[in-house]
């Protein structure tokens, strides 16, 4: 049985379900109730919201994620995707982490105005940032707001290294501001691609490009000479763990010189989550997907602990490991990211000049 079967899966979306908000005492149900005659009635189209925060740049102090420092122009993603870490995140602006993480973008159009601020700080010194820490800069709405080619604009205004990490090819539209960054040794860009299997990625991740699609962007920006990195990310054992020769062949084929990957993690509400979206996408190994999830993260869906959360470990971990390791040492021997060029960033105050 499909997910096609099931008359109530609500195709174009990850999520099939809006979990409750731990953060609030309420919640509201679609459920029938007694005396209710008609069913009740809910937007389901993407909604936009505003915010003007005060500072765009998150510093990270994790030990998976030191010197982390990351802007996310959008919260909230139209991707979809089931397995996404960042909808947790959602719960801080009183949505859910389910169905309300891909249809309510909150959106900050201020972030490359508060961008240039932070660079013009008192004694700031520059270290890579990375567009899409959390959500994808990238997302459908960047066609028409601009947030993420803005915050470039910045970027290469300063000088100041950028990393960005995406999954939609919006990013060939700013094609003519990574080259000339990347030609400054100041641009990296890392395509996040899951699967080749266009079946399992309509209900992975609904609103996404293709993965040849995505191939297709680290071949055009490879052409141009911005250095790309194939993310091969989130493995999910018993889903997608047997395409990661695959992807990364196909990756350096195209001009990729580095890749990365990690383990699924289904923290907070996401073991809930992904738990009824692969009973509903996949009934038939749905229990043996989440058990070997489990045997990677100590014999949990949550796992918090710093060092496993993300590359996972025990038999099944270590088998992806291998496999991935065997994959880069056949495809990308001798390839490897170039270094960023940090001495070029230029506040507006001018270079700073040592006194050694």
């Amino acid at each position: 049985m499909s997910h096609e079967d099931n008359a109530g899966f609500f195709k174009g979306r990850g999520a099939q379900v809006n979990t409750h908000n731990k953060f609030l005492k309420n919640k509201y149900v679609l459920e029938h109730i007694e005396g209710l005659d008609e069913q009740l009635l809910e937007n389901t189209h993407t909604q936009l919201f505003e915010e003007n925060p005060k500072k765009i740049v998150s510093e990270s102090d994790s030990p998976d994620l030191s010197h982390f420092h990351s802007i996310n122009p959008y919260q909230g993603c139209e991707h979809g995707c089931i397995y996404c870490y960042a909808r947790n995140s959602h719960e801080y602006y009183g949505f859910s982490a389910g169905l309300d993480f891909e249809r309510k973008i909150i959106v900050k159009r201020n972030a490359p105005q508060l961008l240039e601020k932070y660079l013009n700080k008192k004694g700031y010194q520059p270290v890579p940032i990375v567009l899409s820490g959390n959500t994808d800069c990238y997302q459908p709405i960047e066609r028409k707001l601009k947030i993420t080619r803005g915050l470039l604009q910045v970027f290469l205004k300063y000088r100041h290294p950028v990393s960005i990490i995406t999954k939609n090819n919006v990013v060939l539209r700013d094609i003519d501001l990574l080259g000339e960054m990347a030609a400054m040794k100041l641009a990296h860009v890392n395509v996040s691609i899951t699967t080749l299997n266009e079946a399992l990625r309509q209900k992975l991740e609904p609103r996404t490009v293709t993965g040849m699609s995505r191939l297709g962007v680290i071949q055009k920006l490879t052409e141009k000479g911005i250095p790309c990195r194939v993310m091969v990310a989130p493995i999910i054992p018993g889903l997608n763990s047997n395409e990661i020769p695959d992807i990364i062949k196909a990756a350096a084929d195209r001009g990729a010189v580095s890749a990365g990957f990690t383990i699924v993690r289904l923290n907070g509400a996401i073991a809930e989550i992904f738990t009824d979206w692969v009973h509903k996408a996949f009934p038939d190994r749905a229990e043996k997907v989440l058990n070997m999830i489990k045997a990677c993260h100590g014999g949990k869906l949550n796992d918090s602990e710093f060092g496993r959360r993300m590359s996972g470990d025990g038999h099944v971990a270590q088998s992806i490991h291998q496999l991935y390791r065997m994959a880069c040492m056949r495809f990308l021997a001798g390839r490897e990211m170039p270094d960023y060029d940090l001495t070029l960033f230029t506040p507006k105050s001018g270079k700073q000049t040592s006194l050694f």
